[in-house]
């Protein structure tokens, strides 16, 4: 099992705590990813920390699907990947109706038939055999619309890419999931219960497998689950530090009956806290909402403790799909001791 950071989104300031990528990469942390919503977009604190490190790839996690072309998606990525000596990771997703239509005024449409389109679309103008041409629901290239000017036409990559493009989604519903397995190189999953693995991802990851051109692909695709990580005695306190996330995500990352991380808590078993902390947290009732998320699924979900309650706590990850643990640190002692206990 490999070690990775996810950073999240970039929060203001003068830029990204490098000394603490620096230290992730001397312990042999494999990968950084950094998030976006609509706040800081993903591209340029990756590419800030990929001219200022050596080793570590850099992931997306994610890029938004919506905000961009997928022809900018192919630009983005293999100008990023050949700039840093082929260390670029392209984690892409759907992001939520609210985002989508509420932040880039595009409609949210057939998330599993936009996804499927896009991938494709990249992947051919990247490895620029052939102008790019494509016609579906979705997309179409050259555009040929009742109000286009009929002088497009197919076009290549003008960059010739010496490095490979590795694409991850970032799924959470059971057919995004499958989807993912069948059409991505990885996965970046978010709340992420391995206890719950067997029963719940595995199913969905082997009917993509099954589906894939590459039947092998189950032995070398890459699960990369993001967590919260917190070496400490106390560990109620550390519950305290996770909880607000998970209210936040569970509570208002989305509508009432359009909240996909509320839908997971509940196929995890939690449906009377999930819809609790929903009511509580579109009430406005912020803190009652975080009180509301159970000890037990803060516990499942993260790995906090002391270094021998994570020790334990590890062998539950190592038995699951994860191949990839990206940790969300606040300090340089659980870097270092995840690594210890881990490379």
């Amino acid at each position: 099992m490999k070690l990775a950071i996810n950073i999240g989104y970039w929060a203001g300031g003068s830029g990204t705590d490098l000394s603490f990528i620096e230290e992730a990469e001397r312990l042999g942390y494999s990968s950084v990813w950094a998030a976006e919503a609509w706040g800081s977009d993903a591209v340029s604190v990756l590419a800030w920390i990929a001219a200022r490190t050596h080793r570590i790839l850099v992931g997306s996690a994610i890029l938004q699907i919506p905000a961009r072309t997928p022809a900018m998606t192919a630009m983005t990525a293999v100008t990023l990947n050949e700039l840093s000596g082929g260390r670029f990771l392209l984690g892409l997703g759907l992001s939520g109706p609210q985002v989508v239509e509420g932040w880039h005024g595009v409609a949210y449409g057939s998330p599993l038939g936009r996804t499927r389109e896009y991938v494709s679309i990249v992947r051919t103008a990247v490895a620029r055999k052939h102008p790019l041409r494509h016609k579906g629901h979705h997309y179409e290239i050259p555009y040929r619309g009742e109000d286009a000017s009929g002088f497009g036409k197919p076009l290549k990559l003008m960059i010739h890419p010496k490095h490979p493009v590795p694409i991850y989604l970032a799924a959470i519903g059971p057919r995004n999931v499958t989807l993912t397995a069948e059409i991505a190189d990885g996965w970046l999953p978010i709340l992420y219960s391995p206890e719950r693995s067997s029963q719940i991802y595995k199913p969905l990851l082997d009917a993509g497998f099954a589906k894939s051109a590459d039947k092998g692909k189950a032995e070398w695709f890459d699960t990369v689950a993001s967590l919260q990580a917190i070496v400490t005695d106390d560990v109620a306190s550390a519950r305290m530090r996770i909880k607000p996330m998970l209210a936040l995500y569970i509570g208002g990352m989305g509508a009432r009956g359009r909240n996909f991380y509320n839908d997971l808590a509940c196929r995890y078993g939690y449906e009377e806290a999930a819809a609790r902390i929903q009511n509580l947290y579109l009430e406005g009732k912020k803190m009652e909402a975080t009180m509301a998320v159970p000890d037990t699924l803060v516990d499942e979900l993260s790995l906090i403790g002391s270094r021998e309650m994570i020790r334990d706590r590890l062998e539950a990850w190592r038995e699951s799909s994860v191949t990839t643990l990206a940790l969300a640190p606040t300090d340089s002692e659980t870097l270092r001791t995840v690594a210890e206990l881990v490379l």
